[in-house]
């Protein structure tokens, strides 16, 4: 099993907690982060936009990672919202077995 990141934007503070909570629950992330405040410039539908999100870090494995991607689609508000994985290389063994135990 290898532990990831997942790195996810959301509309708002609101969303990610809701989102975040759903993950941890249902065991498809071990934790979720919450960063508020992040300004975002990006293309959309051939719109340059500037909007204020949030960000959603959760800690999950990459054997669960189609499943999380598909939840966080359900209950995202945007069409095609971010979501993507970054692996873990290394750190706090004893966190990185509890966050492999904490996932289903």
């Amino acid at each position: 099993m290898e532990p990831v990141f997942v790195y996810v934007t959301c509309k708002d503070r609101a969303e990610a907690i809701q989102v975040g909570k759903s993950l941890v629950e249902t065991r498809l992330a071990a934790c979720a982060n919450v960063i508020d405040g992040m300004d975002s410039i990006y293309w959309w539908k051939d719109q340059l936009e500037v909007a204020k999100e949030a960000i959603l870090i959760l800690k999950s494995r990459r054997d669960l990672l189609e499943e999380l991607t598909k939840k966080v689609k359900l209950e995202h508000s945007y069409e095609v919202p971010c979501v993507v994985a970054l692996p873990i290389t290394g750190g706090n063994q004893d966190y990185l077995d509890w966050l492999l135990a904490e996932t289903s």
